[in-house]
């Protein structure tokens, strides 16, 4: 087995909870026009099939600006902004109907593909659109009529909830209609939010341009709460110097995600069309590919429980075999599994610690302070050494101690005071390993 074939093989292994977890999820997918003409759709395309094929729920949503834009320069007809909103006449409606029927057609027609020896063999998509969206009139904003721009009154979340139980594929474009028959030219950024809210979705997708959010040192960030999302879409549009000109697509994206988040969808995804296979690494490896917007973090502090003896006996195998920690059997991990607090990141354990209190000496150990190689460097040993130092008051203790080989600084640069091995209690003294000649630090709870 080559390189590459093990690469691969590790890879499918490590997607496997993704797989499971993501089966039967309704996930709505935002692509916009850019994403649509861009030459990486075909490979998109491929990526939605794939979603299907597992059992994924699917709602597409498409827009078409620059397709309206196309038109509307050919037409020679002038498209006016106002509130960063197109202002929608009779004729500016012409061309945004034929320029949806067109993404429409292409999304279709590329779904459609079946041919042998490629990524839709056998693939045999259903989409499905109609009138799943009701519309109202934006209406007259400061003086300007909108005319034909509006924005979602509803969605009938029954009739898409019943294509999906079919298999189909829901394909929802940006319009919408209204009671009286009319056609009402929408955001696409609004239809999104709407669907995925209304459908009570797992996931909102937006395909941008951009990777993601980048931090101030140009470092893609994997995951936006969505309060700082909303303090970064308020910096954005305080700097506009005209409030008739065009947000960023990423600014959309970005209000679009909190917008998503406030009415309840749990997680929504910022990925690039420009990338290759970024909506499978976004959404079946561990750190993804683009930047996830929630409404808290991913990752959780909680105590261990018995189904947690094989993930954290996984975690901290590397440090048994270097000497860095004493093994611990499984079975007396078992015993005492109770004793550890770990962090969770997506369903995996990747960091954990553990008190041992002595009731009698009114002292706790910490031990077993783990954090997966994959995640140092942040302040994940922070929050467990916390966690620890909280749970040893709830149970009445005044100090902790900590025996260590390999570790002495990062405990002394956190309070701990290297001491005596006589100081330990009598219980711990009676089996302190003399081999292992570990160095004993201290740390006063009472001072905090």
């Amino acid at each position: 087995m080559n390189d590459d074939t093990k690469q691969y093989v590790n890879w499918f292994r490590h997607s496997s909870p993704y797989i499971n977890a993501h089966r039967g999820n309704t996930f709505v997918l935002m692509l916009s026009g850019e994403a649509v003409a861009h030459a990486n759709f075909a490979n998109i395309v491929h990526d939605i099939a794939l979603l299907n094929s597992l059992g994924v729920r699917l709602i597409l949503v498409h827009g078409s600006r620059p397709q309206i834009n196309e038109r509307l320069q050919l037409k020679q007809i002038t498209s006016q902004l106002h509130h960063h909103l197109r202002v929608t006449d009779q004729d500016t409606l012409t061309c945004v109907i034929e320029a949806s029927a067109i993404v429409r057609a292409e999304i279709e027609a590329r779904l459609s593909l079946g041919l042998p020896n490629t990524p839709m063999a056998g693939s045999r998509i259903k989409v499905v659109s109609g009138n799943f969206v009701t519309a109202k009139p934006v209406g007259v904003l400061d003086g300007v009529d909108m005319a034909h721009t509006g924005e979602v009154r509803r969605l009938d979340a029954d009739a898409i909830a019943q294509q999906l139980d079919d298999g189909n594929i829901v394909l929802l474009s940006h319009l919408g209609y209204s009671p009286t028959g009319e056609l009402f030219n929408l955001s696409v950024e609004d239809v999104a939010t709407c669907a995925a809210a209304s459908v009570d979705a797992d996931k909102l997708v937006l395909f941008g341009a951009d990777k993601g959010v980048l931090d101030s040192s140009g470092q893609l960030r994997s995951e936006l709460l969505t309060r700082k999302a909303e303090r970064l879409v308020g910096q954005y549009l305080a700097s506009l110097e005209d409030a008739d000109q065009p947000h960023t697509e990423l600014s959309r994206h970005i209000e679009a995600a909190v917008n998503a988040c406030r009415k309840g969808v749990q997680r929504c995804h910022l990925v690039s069309y420009k990338e290759d296979g970024a909506l499978l690494a976004e959404l079946f490896t561990r750190d993804g590919s683009g930047t996830m917007v929630l409404p808290e973090s991913y990752e959780q502090l909680r105590q261990a429980t018995f189904e947690d003896v094989g993930a954290v006996l996984e975690l901290i195998q590397p440090l048994e075999r270097d000497g860095t920690l004493v093994r611990r059997s499984r079975e007396v991990l078992e015993n005492e599994i109770d004793r550890f607090t770990l962090i969770e990141r997506d369903g995996v354990v990747i960091g954990c610690a553990a008190l041992y209190p002595f009731m009698q000496e009114s002292v706790g150990e910490l031990a077993c302070v783990v954090v997966s190689a994959e995640y140092k460097g942040g302040a994940r040993g922070d929050e467990l050494l916390q966690a620890i130092e909280k749970r040893a008051r709830q149970q009445g203790l005044k100090q902790l101690f900590v025996l260590t080989t390999k570790t002495a600084h990062w405990f002394i640069e956190r309070g701990f005071c290297e001491s005596d091995v006589e100081t330990l209690p009598n219980e711990k003294k009676a089996f302190f390993n003399l081999q292992r000649n570990s160095k004993v630090f201290t740390r006063d709870l009472t001072a905090d």
